[in-house]
């Protein structure tokens, strides 16, 4: 997340963007998610235009789809979140996908990421159950985890505690990598 510092980011930025996905990509498989200071939009237009092995996920509605990657230890799941603003999103992740609508849940980051973690958690299950064994799992999320501290690069998004997510929200995984402390 925050691949850029606004979400219309200027000329030089989104060069320079273009440039490190493809010098990372000749490495390694590179997943990209929003953060709050981009737009989800902007950087996901042309996710299924890239290249092989660089994976876009700006949309809430593949919030519990994963990027499958495997390594000589078998397959990794890596479910990435984008910047969930509660606002935008406690509609969406107030149902399952398919599903009737039903009230939105609290406006806060717990709600939200705790609905998208949920989503995980079942995906995870669901696949590791097909597999016939628990598969390993990765979570990027882009989150304030209570307990982080913040920078003063930070722009201050707090309202009476709406911001925070327990760290709790994120069991069931074997690894979260996190981004918004910066």
């Amino acid at each position: 997340g925050d691949v850029y510092d606004r979400a219309i980011p200027p000329v030089e930025a989104v060069s320079l963007l273009a440039q490190a996905l493809a010098r990372l990509s000749e490495r390694a498989a590179v997943v990209v998610t929003p953060g709050n200071h981009d737009s989800a939009i902007r950087l996901g237009f042309g996710a299924a235009l890239m290249r092989e092995g660089i994976h876009l996920r700006t949309r809430v509605a593949e919030v519990g789809v994963p990027v499958e990657l495997a390594d000589e230890h078998g397959p990794v799941l890596v479910h990435a979140l984008p910047y969930l603003d509660p606002d935008s999103v406690r509609f969406a992740l107030a149902v399952a996908p398919g599903d009737d609508p039903v009230e939105p849940l609290a406006r806060s980051h717990e709600a939200v990421v705790t609905a998208a973690m949920d989503r995980v958690r079942a995906d995870l299950a669901a696949r590791s159950s097909a597999h016939g064994s628990r598969l390993r799992s990765v979570v990027m999320a882009h989150a304030f985890v209570l307990g982080g501290q913040g920078s003063e690069s930070e722009r201050d998004i707090r309202v009476g505690g709406v911001d925070s997510v327990p760290a709790g929200a994120f069991d069931g995984v074997d690894y979260v990598a996190l981004g918004h402390l910066h």
